[in-house]
């Protein structure tokens, strides 16, 4: 059955006019890429933004919206919001991730900042903040009929990456099923994400499908706290695809404590004082790059942080920890000596 599984895999061949990436959550670090900076149509993984934009600009999700007449003019893929009906933003959310819904992207885009003009400003804006230097959006669907949104696979994945750590969004995108209810109707949607139910380490994201953008899917996964995300664009065998880069980086590398806060130590002939770190410093590496690891601890005398750690990989560097200082308690005078240091004082001349 191994040797079965390891023909199927090496058989396996991504087209050649897609773009995909494998990119470690935590550390960013890159483990596989091909045409990862090729600008292209993104379809329904445009979702994401919209959701995190969402997320981020509305404190109550429980909150119940009224469906505007914006829903007469959506079109494609739908959750079949009626004018008039009543539901909440987190049922929203659920529909525009589960059954990507573009009525529910277009409602919460309206609901959350007036008009989705203003909405997309906001998603161009967080963008810019995550470095997604490569991306535009045009709208908060996907749908690239009018207008379009345009990334590349590494800028999906910087956003799939920030995502991921959005508890929210983490919740919503890993359900398999869900079911709701609003004042018109009742609901039940089944995650799109195919790959939810035929890999085992699969914690969520997003697919999208355009005739011009050809299939988009991003995902995450997690294996023994290594957590991933694929990205692919124009990939016309999208699952298969990120089940084998999943199971390709799983083999090929493993997460390393190469800093370890709980047992930092620099001798005091080096530095005089109690030094102490916040975190450690874990980063993903195939075993034959252990011995290509270095550190270089840098102290200066201030009065928090007082230098770092570098680390590097053959000669570029690939983190950095700072080192505190930190302060201990002076003990307080028992009140017996504070009375006799007073005495003692008293009769000093």
């Amino acid at each position: 059955m191994k040797k079965l599984l390891i023909i199927f895999l090496l058989l396996i061949t991504i087209p050649v006019n897609a773009s995909s990436i494998v990119m470690d959550i935590d550390s960013k670090r890159i483990l596989y890429e091909d045409n990862k900076d090729d600008q292209r149509l993104i379809a329904s993984i445009t979702k994401i933004m919209t959701a995190i934009i969402t997320i981020e600009n509305n404190p109550d999700l429980n909150k119940k919206i009224t469906v505007g007449e914006e829903v007469l003019t959506m079109y494609g893929t739908s959750i079949y919001l009626q004018l008039g009906e009543q539901i909440s933003i987190k049922d929203l959310l659920y529909g525009l991730i589960l059954r990507s819904g573009n009525d529910a992207a277009l409602v919460l885009a309206i609901n959350t900042s007036k008009t989705e003009e203003n909405f997309v400003k906001l998603m161009n804006k967080k963008a810019k903040e995550l470095n997604m230097k490569n991306t535009i959006f045009q709208n908060s669907h996907g749908l690239d009929e009018v207008t379009q949104n345009k990334s590349t696979a590494y800028d999906m994945a910087l956003l799939s990456a920030y995502a991921y750590k959005n508890p929210i969004y983490k919740e919503i995108s890993s359900t398999k099923r869900y079911q709701t209810k609003t004042n018109d109707k009742s609901y039940i949607w089944y995650n799109r994400n195919k790959l939810l139910t035929t890999y085992k380490y699969a914690t969520g994201g997003k697919n999208g499908y355009t005739p011009s953008s050809g299939r988009t899917l991003v995902t995450t996964a997690s294996k023994n706290n290594f957590n991933l995300t694929v990205v692919t664009l124009n990939d016309p065998n999208e699952y298969e695809t990120h089940e084998y880069l999943y199971n390709k980086a799983y083999s090929n590398y493993k997460n390393y404590t190469i800093i370890d806060k709980n047992t930092f130590y620099i001798d005091k002939n080096f530095y005089n004082e109690h030094l102490y770190l916040k975190e450690s410093f874990i980063y993903p590496l195939k075993e034959s790059e252990l011995n290509q690891i270095t550190t270089r601890v840098e102290l200066v005398n201030t009065n928090k942080q007082v230098g770092q750690i570098k680390i590097y990989l053959k000669n570029n560097q690939i983190g950095e920890v700072p080192i505190y200082k930190r302060k201990l308690k002076q003990k307080e005078e028992s009140p017996f000596k504070k009375f006799f240091s007073k005495l003692k004082s008293l009769f000093t001349f």
